[in-house]
């Protein structure tokens, strides 16, 4: 059993965090003396570590309880980091200079063959290792003070809605790990996309907030990995590439087609699921389609306006947490298209969902 510690939450400036490095590098500190920090960055919350110490790395998969194959992304705060982690005279494409140039700092994580000092603990057994350097400036002072790559995943307990602000950390990790930097709200509040530059073409294997269509006019054609799309079964070689992911406490339905029909299905199903259980569901909107549902039979939480999927994708998480607060029995999302950021928003609601998806008049399971 894990032994508990005391966490402390540190408060930031998040618009300029410089004014803050008493706190980062009380954070820094404690990461050198391999110890857990989790950090704010423009994805999520992300669960630090020494990602070159074996032992700091446990330390992560202790406290978020994480399979232990489940490769880590290390973090860094200059693209010249990049050299004690791959071989980057000889094992970094053309096409991930480029990808480099264009999206980092930001949402984006490489996966490249990794050098011996980067231990199996952080690449999940695995020899390649994903890589990226955040576009938020607290995270890069804190990885910079640090002086050490920062493996770290999303800072939440394993297979639940990632943390998009300090409090759902707080709610996961207290008293696991060691220090919490508080800098306000992600921005994305989805996870990095994630390309495998490691072999031939490009493969996208977890889209994020750069999209596919911003990949390919960077660089042509990009394979999309089968795990973007449907549920697969095999070994992950990526975070976020097991089937179910994301989850909250309730189970979730996802439901597919043109709008109108899918808001009557999803009435249908709620009132059925109230009727048969007796508990009250949860329905997963937006702004154009929660004033059709009953908010006094059923929990309805919105994820915005379906014009603004930047909103959407930054509102997911948080909306799945608070189905959990609010006690939902079952929770029933409308669905969206597959293109842009959209792309991502489905990936992470079909993983919540175990690939429990109900196409309008039929039930399937991917």
């Amino acid at each position: 059993m894990m032994e508990l510690v005391k966490t402390v939450t540190l408060k930031i400036d998040g618009a300029d965090p410089r004014k803050s490095m008493t706190e980062i590098d009380r954070a820094a500190e404690a990461l050198r003396a391999g110890g857990l920090v989790a950090f704010p960055t423009e994805t999520v919350y992300g669960l630090g570590a020494d990602a070159l110490s074996p032992g700091a790395v446990k330390k992560i998969f202790e406290a978020k309880g994480r399979p232990a194959d489940n490769p880590l992304i290390v973090h860094i705060a200059r693209a010249d980091d990049l050299n004690g982690i791959v071989d980057a005279a000889n094992d970094v494409s053309d096409t991930a200079r480029v990808l480099m140039e264009r999206f980092w700092p930001g949402p984006l994580t490489l996966i490249f063959k990794k050098r011996p000092a980067v231990p199996y603990e952080t690449s999940g057994g695995l020899e390649t290792v994903g890589v990226r350097m955040p576009s938020n400036e607290a995270a890069r002072l804190l990885i910079a003070r640090a002086g050490l790559p920062v493996a770290a995943p999303s800072a939440n307990s394993s297979g639940k809605p990632s943390p998009t602000k300090a409090a759902h950390v707080e709610f996961d990790l207290n008293g696991k790990i060691d220090i919490i930097l508080d800098g306000g709200p992600a921005r994305y509040g989805l996870e990095s996309t994630i390309v495998d530059c490691a072999g031939g073409a490009p493969r996208l294997l977890r889209p994020g907030a750069v999209t596919l269509e911003m990949l390919e006019e960077a660089v042509g054609g990009v394979e999309v990995d089968p795990a973007v799309l449907r549920r697969t079964n095999g070994r992950p070689y990526a975070p976020g590439m097991r089937y179910t992911h994301y989850s909250p406490l309730a189970d979730v339905t996802v439901v597919c087609g043109p709008l109108e029909r899918v808001v009557g299905k999803i009435i249908e199903l709620a009132a059925a699921y109230a009727a048969d259980t007796g508990r009250t569901p949860g329905i997963l909107a937006t702004d154009q389609t929660a004033g059709s549902y009953d908010h006094e039979r059923n929990i309805v939480l919105t994820l915005g306006d379906r014009g603004d999927p930047e909103a959407i994708g930054a509102n997911l998480f948080r909306m799945l947490r608070k189905f959990d607060h609010y006690g939902a029995g079952r929770v029933y999302s409308e669905s969206f298209e597959e293109t842009g950021l959209g792309l991502a928003v489905m990936n992470r609601l079909k993983k919540a969902s175990g690939y429990d998806i109900i196409e309008v008049g039929q039930r399937y399971q991917s």
